[in-house]
């Protein structure tokens, strides 16, 4: 099915290239001249370039469908407009009878080869009216008044021509686009550009650049003045919005010398912005056609003026191409007239019978080289293609009519001036000097859309238009959407994306990137000695996020969030705390309420067998009070446990305190006790008051009362307090009692740890005391193994953190009562409860005797 389509759109091209081509070209289509004359009482000069001479060694291609002995000919027939512009603008003038009455225009026509040698020589020649002959300068031989003269379309064109005439401040107008060495007053004195001078088309081009995310474009810019300076316009917008430069190629003058070397590096992009005039860009464009590079989008500021038969080929390289216009105000419509135009009522024109011979098969005369009148039917200009001659009327062409009425509207003044001075006869023709016409020509009414001396029209509409040319002969333009600087910023490009044809090998919007862009979760990192555009991607850091594509800096989430795994969100962090639910402080709880009640079994042991001679021997006051507080001790622990608040942070570190140092009081309390019982064996009055009037219990308070008042300086200059700890844990935030005041907790465990080491250092003197009951031994270890697990707290805390910091604490609090109770009680508990005969008074009476025996 595909090969019967494209044979048949193959058939159909090959029809439409042998309608309008001939493969034997008449000799009568080389002979006809140049240069014709269209009769009028003043004459204007027009210089317009229609064709062109390559030599053999000078011929941008290969194939060239028209050729006279050792040169090329190459026909533009696009710019034929600028002469049917000109036409229908004299027609129309001088059928008005209130402009210019009794004065007709008329206009000599001059090709342009763009060489400054016969460029000159037709100027010459137009001056002296002495055709090919031998100029004599100085001399006129015509017959008719010269008005001024049409330049264009390339700023050379105007410069080579206007330093001749302005020896004569012969007015001239420049139908060209806008150049500011053309303004120059000083150089150029009668020179008169009729385009307006716009500034913002390489906005509106990087505008487009930026619309689709096309950040590494190339530049390909004529090699003068004008290209060096939108040069710098585009360097100045592309850095502003983020646009990078992938290289710069100025086209060189002649193709010879920089053919290969041109066209290196070109595929480091997919998008190529060309900028010039239509002449400068000639060569490029047909050296781009030839080529075929159709994966390329091209953004020109002018339509690629190529006719060669290579055109009609279904592939086209500008396919898709995006071309950015001026939206101007049209002055005529021409197409009316255009289907009036023929070689029969034009016969001074040269060019029909050109196109006739060439697109309506129509034959010349052998005898004369007339054209014969064997054409098809209905043969018009408004049947080629569009690639051929358009039918949409071009700027250029419209300010060639602009400038004809200004031309008529500067006569009809001076004519009007000249009659109220000096009225003269009917029918005398008008006489005149062309300088005085510049005084007209400067004062031309901005309601005629006259643009002279360069007037600024800033910030100029643009319309984009998109190429349609596959196969070529078929295509068109199509109006994509348009660009107004004038608009908010926002709105000054629109767009219909469904419209565009991309060009073959682009399913869809074509990328034009330096490097991957950088997805949601990773930043730009520059890199070092490249365009900004040109770049790696890294991960953004722990708890930062990049939401969007190409990012410089991710974006650091909230102290109540952290970053998903992706880095591309935050999420809202999780409170924690040592909970009863959690595993970890469910085991602790159970542990100090398990821990409690076999503290309360002891307590309970040691009340029912209080008069046991082991329980008095161990000081039965001193200790249900040691039983008492590791109760206390162990259940503080909880206090640990679960959502903390003002009141329990400040309870933690107060019960704790003060628990403990009870607990330490009374061990220390209980071995003085032991040390001063035998001490009264060897009878003093000092000694037994102590142990008559219990003085060792007194210890007790004493050291309580110095860890209150530590305790409450703690509070008034630093009291604990509630603290959110978000980075102790990902994800999560950690609630906790801070301590306040460090060095107020490091001074509650450091008289803690005197105390454990003054009742360590009491029951080791007593410990070879001999006493059946004697607990030094059992004070001892308790106090080595209380010093120890404290010791060993504080590096273990200080290195954690989260809930296993809170665990810790609970956990040493635990093990230190838990060596109280154990080392000290759990050897009383064993005698009574499994080896009660060792608990009798005979028992002791007997091992005393014989202890003391010994000594």
């Amino acid at each position: 099915m595909f090969s019967c389509i494209f044979i048949s759109s193959l058939l159909l091209i090959a029809k439409f290239v042998l309608t309008f081509m001939h493969v034997n070209i008449s000799k009568c289509f080389y002979k006809i001249t140049e240069d014709f004359h269209h009769e009028g009482d003043v004459v204007i000069g027009a210089f317009f370039p229609l064709h062109t001479y390559y030599t053999k060694n000078k011929i941008p291609h290969s194939y060239l469908p028209y050729y006279y002995k050792d040169n090329y000919l190459q026909y533009n027939f696009k710019n034929y407009q600028y002469i049917l512009a000109l036409v229908f603008a004299i027609e129309e003038i001088n059928d008005n009878p209130n402009l210019l009455p009794n004065i007709s225009l008329g206009f000599d026509f001059y090709n342009v080869r763009f060489i400054e040698k016969d460029t000159l020589m037709n100027v010459c020649f137009w001056l002296t009216g002495q055709g090919q002959k031998n100029i004599l300068p100085n001399y006129n031989c015509g017959k008719s008044n010269f008005a001024t003269a049409l330049t264009g379309t390339a700023w050379t064109t105007s410069a080579q021509i206007g330093t001749l005439l302005q020896l004569f401040k012969f007015p001239q107008l420049s139908f060209g686009p806008y150049d500011s060495i053309l303004s120059d007053r000083g150089q150029y004195s009668s020179l008169y550009q009729m385009a307006s001078k716009y500034t913002s088309i390489s906005l509106g081009i990087v505008s487009l650049m930026v619309h689709f995310r096309w950040s590494w474009v190339g530049l390909i810019l004529p090699d003068n003045h004008k290209g060096n300076k939108i040069l710098s316009e585009f360097r100045e917008d592309m850095e502003r919005k983020g646009v990078c430069i992938a290289f710069v190629k100025m086209i060189p003058m002649t193709w010879n010398a920089y053919y290969n070397k041109f066209w290196e590096n070109m595929d480091e992009t997919n998008v190529i912005i060309i900028y010039g005039d239509i002449d400068s860009l000639t060569g490029l464009m047909r050296n781009i056609g030839q080529r075929l590079l159709t994966a390329k989008v091209w953004i020109m500021n002018t339509e690629p003026h190529i006719t060669d038969y290579a055109d009609y080929f279904m592939l086209d390289s500008f396919h898709g191409s995006l071309i950015f216009t001026h939206n101007y105000r049209k002055s005529f419509k021409i197409s009316n007239f255009i289907q009036t135009v023929n070689p029969y009522k034009y016969p001074e024109d040269i060019y029909l019978p050109k196109l006739w011979h060439l697109f309506f098969k129509c034959s010349f005369s052998d005898v004369d080289c007339r054209l014969l009148a064997n054409c098809q039917p209905n043969a018009s200009l408004d049947v080629l293609p569009s690639h051929i001659l358009d039918m949409v009327i071009s700027e250029e062409s419209n300010n060639i009519y602009n400038a004809v009425y200004a031309v008529a509207h500067s006569l009809h003044q001076m004519h009007l001036q000249e009659v109220q001075i000096k009225p003269h006869e009917n029918g005398e023709a008008i006489a005149f000097f062309p300088w005085q016409l510049n005084i007209f020509l400067k004062d031309i009414n901005e309601r005629d859309n006259m643009s002279f001396g360069g007037r600024q029209k800033l910030n100029a509409e643009y319309d984009i238009l998109n190429l349609w040319n596959l196969p070529k002969g078929l295509g068109q333009k199509v109006k994509i959407g348009s660009f107004s600087a004038n608009a908010p910023e926002g709105q000054q490009l629109s767009l219909s994306e469904q419209m565009i044809q991309w060009a073959e090998g682009f399913s869809e919007i074509p990328q034009s990137v330096c490097s991957e862009s950088c997805g949601p979760g990773f930043r730009k990192v520059t890199l070092e000695g490249k365009a900004i555009c040109c770049y790696n991607c890294t991960p953004c850091a722990d708890n930062e996020i990049s939401n969007e594509t190409d990012v410089d800096q991710c974006v650091k989430c909230p102290e109540s969030h952290y970053s998903n795994t992706e880095k591309n969100h935050c999420l809202q962090k999780t409170v924690i705390f040592l909970a009863y639910e959690d595993p970890l402080g469910m085991t602790l709880a159970c542990i100090a309420l398990c821990l409690s009640a076999l503290t309360a079994f002891v307590i309970g042991v040691f009340v029912k067998y209080r008069d046991t001679p082991i329980v008095k021997a161990n000081n039965r006051g001193l200790s249900y009070t040691l039983l008492i507080t590791i109760t206390f001790c162990l259940l503080c622990s909880l206090n640990f446990i679960g959502q903390p608040n003002t009141a329990s942070c400040i309870l933690q570190q107060n019960i704790f305190g003060v628990a403990f140092t009870v607990a330490l009081a009374t061990v220390l309390a209980k071995a003085i006790t032991v040390v001063l019982a035998f001490k009264a064996t060897f009878p003093g009055r000092m000694v037994r008051w102590l142990m008559t009037s219990r003085a060792p219990n007194y210890i007790i308070p004493l050291c309580t009362l110095i860890q209150l008042f530590i305790c409450g300086i703690w509070m008034t200059m630093s009291p604990p307090f509630i603290h959110q700890d978000n980075h102790a844990e990902h994800g999560h935030i950690l609630l906790l009692c801070n301590k306040g005041s460090s060095v107020a907790f490091h001074c509650v465990l450091g008289y803690l740890c005197s105390l454990a080491f003054g009742g360590y250092t009491m029951a080791f003197l007593s410990r070879n005391l001999p006493d059946t009951f004697n607990e030094s031994k059992f004070l001892s270890f308790s106090m080595v193994v209380f010093f120890c697990v404290w010791v060993t707290f504080l590096p273990v805390y200080h290195s954690t953190k989260g809930k296993v910091m809170v665990a810790v604490e609970v956990f040493s609090i635990l093990a230190s009562s838990t060596a109280l109770l154990g080392f000290i009680f759990a050897p009383k508990c064993y005698i009574i409860l499994f080896r009660p005969e060792k608990n009798s008074f005979h028992r002791i009476k007997d091992k005393t005797y014989s202890r003391w025996n010994k000594i």
